[in-house]
């Protein structure tokens, strides 16, 4: 173990930076070599973990979980930890020993060892059984005194980096690479990294931070952070990558249930001008009988000079309670867009002025061209009347979700604006990348108080570490609609769910999209809308023409309303997905390395995913596809879910891939539940739900249900239904249901069909919520 911690000693330099900001994405110098000195000098155990003394400064250890270590160091030996907001949850009970021998000293947890080598103060992380996981490569660079820039790095071996964030550089594997961590429109600045070597660290820094992994010059993990007082961070033992998801909503916090109609389709356009257009984008999805539950409103409906009123302008708006009534009536939700920017002279924005909470400078508008100024969501009271506005003038109109642009903050649209704000959290340098999180806290949390019988919802440009508790869904900001565009979007997303936060959306066919009346633009938006089927949110929207089913071409419609119908055949499988998000820290978009860590071949794949447990979707990212080449990951068969066909894993193949067809393949030994098309997501239907089993091997899967919006699902007002296939013996058993809520039907039709013949004959069972078990002895 020395031995090993030596060679990354050797082998690594201590990286330092320029407190300058324009020198800070500068690579690291080599005469940066480690601080001189960094010696241990003295360990003490105290309640929580331990206090180590180096010659540079205080090194603290302190055992979070089972699988977490919080680690702490700077000169200042009562430095509690840097500017933090995205760890809510206390240090669990953990049982943990120290050995404090003569060359290191050694803390032990249940799943976790922690060295420090006295020698340098390198900190090593193990698991359990004593292998090496990673470990700093080096004393770490400190700020001055009164804080600056800071940096920190580790040995790599050969794995793959992932999270961070959502960035437009079309990577999945970060590894040679440099991510800067800074918010901004299309880039999420999330400072938590996952490792295919199985661990993960949440940088507890909210600065703009440059994340090197594993550059040539260095081959190190470094994360460099522009201001700090200290380092501090959370070093999280997977395993699995789901382990390491789950430790890091433990520590930031879980994700709320969305409602069940948040997961249908939803229309959105820059912008309805006014409320006959937006009643008649709904009515004219009903007349057609296209599946639909929810329509946005988009910014400038307020009247001229009005931005930040959060009134509507009554030319084109007359009656917006009434207009919500409308939508609601017709079983449609909408949401409408808020920014936390106000026009000069707003009754808004004096008031949020004389509380302090109002940053003082006046910033050019990006668009349209105007003036105005940002309010200060690190201000508690700030927050409290930001939403107290809203919920005046907004929310007693019925509205269902509010949608948050803007919220990087984008000031005046030149991207390292708020480095110079003083903030009512500290300084902008130091809390740059959290505004995201406070102010869709704001929104959250008031509207859970005051509109307790809806589940919170919020779409928002910006995300921080911790944010999936505010019931938020980040989508990929105001992108091209183009193929390389397109492209990088997967990527994107894998690597925001690998961040922790599940809920991820992208403009379907572009923001800047094209006309649908053009067939080369009509082909990109069919590929993206069968990408979007797969995401976690599945939304339409754009600037220019608008893209309405009917926009397209007939042929186009056809393709388009078939993904839209197997969406919503899929709500089943997505609302039980959801279920293990909240309660178990589960993800749905999960890159191929979450299920198939140990398949080499698998961990750089940037355009194949897994939804859920059981699908693998491959979206077709070139145009005049007819076919597209499919990695099937190894260590079992993959089964075509158009046709039935089998496939070993562990080899590439040519998968049928013409306009009308995704490359879509199940799992052997999965489950999958189907509903009926319905026209909304909470549509009442006694049509049996179908329960395709996948044989290959024996699966499982829990089926989730419940009143579909509202609290009451914390309270235990909900069921769930274990299914479980023997591969041996070719059953299906449906455990006996577990818990009720109100509405629940006494009995539920099912039909089960083998995936493996989805043509094939169906077996009928009603189910009365006792165990029963049925036979599928063709299939194999």
């Amino acid at each position: 173990m020395n031995r090993i911690i030596s060679r990354h000693l050797l082998a690594s330099m201590l990286l330092s930076t320029s407190a300058a900001a324009p020198a800070f994405g500068a690579e690291p110098s080599a005469a940066g070599m480690a601080q001189q000195g960094n010696a241990v000098l003295s360990v003490e155990r105290f309640a929580q973990g331990l206090r180590i003394k180096t010659a540079s400064g205080m090194l603290s250890l302190e055992p979070w979980s089972d699988r977490i270590i919080h680690v702490r160091y700077a000169r200042d030996a009562g430095w509690q930890g840097g500017y933090n907001p995205a760890v809510i949850a206390p240090p669990r009970t953990v049982a943990w020993t120290v050995n404090d021998s003569g060359a290191k000293v050694e803390l032990s947890m249940p799943a976790l060892r922690v060295v420090v080598d006295k020698a340098s103060g390198a900190v090593a992380f193990l698991d359990a059984a004593g292998k090496p996981v990673v470990a700093e490569s080096g004393a770490p660079q400190l700020p001055p005194p009164g804080g600056g820039a800071l940096s920190q790095s580790f040995g790599m071996g050969e794995e793959a980096i992932y999270g961070l964030g959502q960035h437009q550089n079309g990577l999945l594997d970060y590894r040679g690479s440099t991510v800067r961590l800074q918010q901004a429109n299309r880039d999420v600045g999330v400072p938590m990294l996952v490792s295919s070597a199985g661990y993960g660290i949440l940088w507890n820094n909210a600065a703009v931070t440059d994340v090197d992994a594993g550059l040539p010059q260095s081959g190190q993990l470094v994360l460099r952070s522009e201001a700090g007082q200290g380092i501090d961070y959370h070093f999280i033992l997977g395993p699995e990558l789901d382990q390491v998801i789950a430790g890091y909503r433990d520590l930031t916090g879980a994700a709320p249930m969305m409602a069940r109609w948040t997961w249908g389709l939803w229309q959105s356009k820059e912008r309805y001008q006014t409320q006959e257009e937006l009643l008649a984008v709904g009515r004219r999805y009903r007349a057609m009988g296209v599946p639909f539950d929810a329509v946005v409103q988009d910014w400038q409906y307020w009247p001229q000079g009005g931005w930040g009123s959060h009134e509507f302008d009554p030319a084109r708006f007359p009656d917006p309670a009434g207009m919500v009534r409308a939508l609601h009536a017709d079983h449609i939700h909408s949401i409408i867009s808020v920014w936390a920017r106000f026009d000069l002279g707003l009754a808004n924005l004096a008031a949020l002025d004389q509380a302090g909470a109002v940053y003082p400078a006046t910033y050019r508008n990006v668009y349209p061209e105007g003036k105005g100024r940002w309010y200060d969501a690190f201000s508690e009271s700030g927050r409290a009347l930001y939403w107290q506005q809203i919920m005046q003038r907004l929310g007693r109109l019925g509205f269902d979700g509010w949608w948050l642009d803007g919220s990087e903050a984008e000031l005046g649209g030149d991207w390292g604006q708020m480095r110079s704000v003083a903030t009512a959290q500290g300084p902008g340098a130091e809390v740059y990348n959290a505004y995201p999180l406070w102010h869709t806290a704001a929104v959250y949390q008031g509207a859970r108080r005051d509109v307790p019988e809806k589940r919170s919802f919020i779409l928002t440009r910006s995300a921080y570490a911790g944010q999936q508790r505010n019931a938020a869904i980040t989508w990929s900001g105001d992108t091209n609609g183009n193929w390389d565009t397109f492209r990088r979007q997967i990527p994107a997303g894998l690597n925001f769910s690998l961040s922790g936060i599940p809920y991820w959306s992208a403009d379907i066919g572009g923001f800047f999209g094209g006309k649908p009346s053009d067939p080369a633009y009509a082909e990109l938006f069919t590929r993206w809308y069968q990408f979007g089927a797969f995401n976690p949110m599945f939304r339409v929207h754009g600037t220019g023409d608008g893209k309405e089913l009917w926009q397209f071409p007939p042929a186009t419609q056809k393709i388009l309303l078939s993904y839209d119908r197997l969406r919503y055949r899929l709500l089943p499988y997505i609302y039980s997905m959801s279920w293990d998000v909240t309660h178990r820290g589960g993800s749905m978009m999960r890159p191929l390395a979450m299920d198939f860590r140990a398949d080499r071949e698998a961990l750089a794949i940037t355009d194949q995913y897994m939804f859920g447990p059981a699908l693998l979707v491959n979206p077709v990212v070139q145009p005049s596809a007819a076919v597209r080449t499919v990695y099937l990951p190894a260590g079992g068969q993959w089964i075509d879910f158009w046709t039935g066909a089998r496939h070993a894993g562990g080899q590439v193949i040519a998968a049928k891939a013409d306009i009308a067809t995704l490359p879509l393949f199940a799992r052997a030994g999965s489950i999958v539940p189907l509903g009926p098309v319905k026209q909304y997501a909470d549509e009442p239907s006694s049509a049996p739900l179908e329960l395709r089993v996948y044989p290959g091997r024996d699966a499982s899967f829990e089926l989730y249900d419940d009143e579909g919006d509202g609290y009451g699902y914390e309270q235990g007002r909900y069921a769930t239904t274990r299914l479980e296939w023997n591969d041996k013996t070719r059953q299906l058993t449906l455990s006996a249901r577990q818990g009720q809520y109100p509405g629940m039907p006494a009995r539920q039709a099912f039909s089960i069909v083998c995936g493996a013949a989805p043509q094939g004959k169906a077996v009928a069972v009603s189910y009365s919520g006792q165990a029963v078990s049925v036979g599928l002895p063709a299939c194999r």
